[in-house]
């Protein structure tokens, strides 16, 4: 398990509390595919940086997650913001989804693929190849995919790890994604409080850029693939 895993389901709170302090992302899906009254499937939701807001203007919206602790997360936020229950939290591998063929209108993930594509993972390009494949079974006609990923954690300008480098050129070169990336900061009150929220996940070689940048915004590039 990695220290990623570790933290989603050990410390769901804490890094809530870190992902809340990024910008709102639905100008970026809206663009590309306007959601209002569709079905919707969020993989690997979370804690819910995309369902939160998704579900006040889908039909539908099934939330998977390898983590029942974020998902429980998830669930609170929209029952606390007085939603009409639109929505479903599934416990479930990207590769096997508990999802009917032909039935969701728009996928949307949020860092969550890479996890089983990264380089680092002995099967990551049959990982890949499943999770599209599980995806396009899942999807309606006229669907579209839309996947969010890092482009680099304290860098202004796109440098994607290089674990993750051979996954996104094949959602172009392979899959036909289209691509774009946009800045997605945490931002923050302090430069201690930017170190407290993010040193347990991103680690303490990140934690000292913070501290001799004086970071109390912390940059983030975020990579967009879609195909439609």
């Amino acid at each position: 398990m990695s220290n990623h895993d570790q933290v989603y389901l050990s410390q769901a709170e804490a890094y809530e509390s870190m992902i809340s302090r990024q910008p709102d992302l639905s100008e970026i899906v809206r663009q590309i595919r306007p959601y209002k009254n569709l079905d919707v499937l969020d993989l690997g939701a979370g804690s819910g940086r995309l369902a939160s807001f998704l579900a006040p203007e889908v039909k539908t919206l099934i939330c998977t997650d390898a983590s029942q602790p974020m998902l429980d997360i998830l669930d609170r936020k929209l029952t606390e913001q007085n939603f009409v229950r639109n929505w479903i939290t599934l416990e479930a591998d990207h590769r096997s989804l508990p999802v009917p063929d032909s039935s969701v209108d728009l996928v949307v993930s949020g860092w969550s693929i890479c996890y089983l594509a990264s380089s680092n993972h002995q099967e990551w390009d049959s990982n890949l190849d499943k999770i599209l494949s599980e995806l396009e079974r899942i999807l309606k006609p006229d669907g579209t995919i839309i996947i969010f990923e890092t482009m680099g954690t304290g860098t202004e300008t796109p440098d994607p790890p290089e674990f993750l480098t051979s996954y996104y050129s094949l959602l172009e070169q392979k899959y036909g994604f289209q691509h774009r990336w946009v800045r997605a900061d945490y931002k923050f009150a302090s430069v201690e409080e930017a170190i407290e929220h993010t040193e347990f996940f991103f680690g303490e070689e990140l934690a000292e850029r913070i501290k001799n940048n004086r970071w109390s915004t912390l940059p983030e590039c975020a990579g967009v693939w879609w195909k439609e």
